[in-house]
């Protein structure tokens, strides 16, 4: 009897659906630099079990136009806290909402996830993204 799978597609889903704060931006004055930024105590929810997930967050841009305000982009992450929603997921809807609000010459997050049952992941996700799906 083969095994029925205990991840649903309602799990792997989980949390992209959610209200997220505005990022807000400042004008830039600048070209041609990098703004590395680190949550190092990111955490979020399993959406299957609950249970807790910490990692660090890593936001690598150029900026254009726009450059990303710190405080709401804190509260932003912050928002993540109580969030059912994959690993994979955070690190891939940071970098679109990054996107959404700075509009940056090129974009990267990085995801650093502390092991959970010995095992830990790193996530990582580009902007602008690969050509083909």
């Amino acid at each position: 009897m083969p095994k029925r799978p205990s991840y649903t597609q309602q799990h792997a889903q989980a949390g992209l659906n959610a209200k997220f704060p505005e990022i807000e931006t400042w004008t830039n004055q600048f070209p041609g630099y990098e703004i590395v930024i680190d949550d190092p105590e990111f955490t979020s929810v399993c959406p299957k079990t609950g249970l807790p997930d910490f990692g660090v967050i890593t936001i690598r841009y150029m900026p254009d136009k726009r450059c990303l305000e710190l405080k709401s982009l804190k509260e932003y992450l912050h928002s993540y806290r109580s969030l059912g929603i994959f690993q994979e997921n955070i690190v891939n809807q940071v970098l679109e909402d990054v996107v959404r609000w700075a509009r940056p010459v090129w974009a990267e997050v990085k995801g650093d996830f502390r092991p959970r049952g010995g095992i830990s992941t790193v996530v990582v996700a580009r902007w602008p993204r690969p050509k083909g799906k």
